[in-house]
């Protein structure tokens, strides 16, 4: 029997496919429940404090949600409302909040910090995105994935855009692991770390995994079975970035003629948000500086039925319940 009881989430790599696996099934079994109205109070009377360094809407609700189902209550903290950092130390926070929750959940900067926080709490961390690594969100993404194509196993995943940030990096780790094809496609300049991706290469040597790299859009997009993309300059970094990003990434914009050259069968993934249209103050100034109506992905491929961004973003609260309870119980 898979036992995680007490483990930190910070990074997929710390996890066996075997656990991954446990990870995904505890998750489906969980939105069964919740489908199906059935009670799953299973962490009644835990607390858990959820640290917010950066704003988020599906990793704050789902951890809310999740954390509520499960019979458990959280606090937020955002930078207003908490010395993280600044005037008390990481490792002084860790050790006054491990004395009084049951787990903790980061978002924020440098993976060091979650690193941290874990090293000296004393109860269950878990990364809810930090610069370099996003498990939470590779695990709904691999979840969403086995729901629409029935496998993960020879799973061909092909993510576009900038393929060295924190969910690129997740996913890259997460196909490695469990014997599915990533293929990074971007200018050579955005592919993903050297380091990262030789771990990745001698993971995947031993599950039957492949890693590649690929600068033609449409030769990386070939055949793929999952086309995945996000923004283009992330939460945190400067606007100043929009306009060299959008100059390098644009032939890397997901569009028609990259879902016809993956195939009739290709999903499309996002972790959202997404500028796919000019419902957004960032979307319209884009426009008007840049006069692109879409960024990283067209409105006709987000609005498509190859488009499973919203399943996406509702599993993540039931793969973040499933991490929760494996950890706490």
């Amino acid at each position: 029997m898979t036992d995680l009881k007490g483990r930190s989430l910070l990074t997929l790599m710390d996890f066996s496919s075997e656990e991954i696996l446990y990870l995904l099934d505890e998750a489906a079994r969980f939105k069964a429940m919740k489908k199906s109205g059935i009670t799953h109070r299973l962490c009644e009377g835990k607390n858990i404090a959820l640290i917010f360094e950066k704003t988020s809407t599906r990793t704050r609700c789902a951890f809310e949600v999740a954390a509520a189902d499960l019979g458990m209550h959280s606090t937020f903290l955002d930078p207003a409302s908490s010395q993280l950092g600044k005037k008390e130390s990481i490792a002084d926070t860790a050790r006054v909040l491990g004395r009084m929750y049951d787990g903790i959940e980061y978002r924020g900067f440098g993976q060091d910090r979650v690193e941290e926080l874990a090293r000296f709490a004393g109860v269950p961390v878990w990364n809810g995105l930090t610069d370099d690594f996003h498990p939470t969100q590779a695990l709904a993404d691999l979840m969403t994935i086995r729901e629409h194509l029935g496998r993960l196993e020879g799973v061909k995943l092909a993510y576009l855009g900038d393929t060295d940030g924190n969910t690129s990096n997740s996913l890259m780790v997460a196909c490695a692991k469990l014997g599915m094809s990533f293929t990074a496609c971007a200018p050579e300049k955005y592919f993903p770390g050297r380091e990262l991706a030789d771990k990745c290469r001698a993971i995947a040597a031993q599950t039957g995994a492949e890693i590649r790299f690929e600068s033609d859009p449409l030769c990386g997009a070939k055949g793929a079975d999952v086309i995945y993309t996000d923004v283009w300059v992330a939460l945190g970094e400067p606007d100043e970035l929009w306009k060299e990003r959008i100059e390098d990434l644009l032939p890397y914009q997901v569009n028609a003629r990259v879902m016809e050259a993956a195939g009739p069968q290709a999903l499309f993934m996002h972790c959202l948000p997404s500028f796919h249209d000019l419902g957004t103050s960032i979307g319209r100034d884009i426009y008007e500086r840049f006069g692109i109506d879409a960024m990283e992905v067209t409105d006709e491929v987000f609005e498509s039925p190859a488009s499973v961004v919203f399943d996406e973003a509702e599993n993540r609260m039931h793969t973040i319940k499933a991490i929760m309870a494996a950890t706490l119980r």
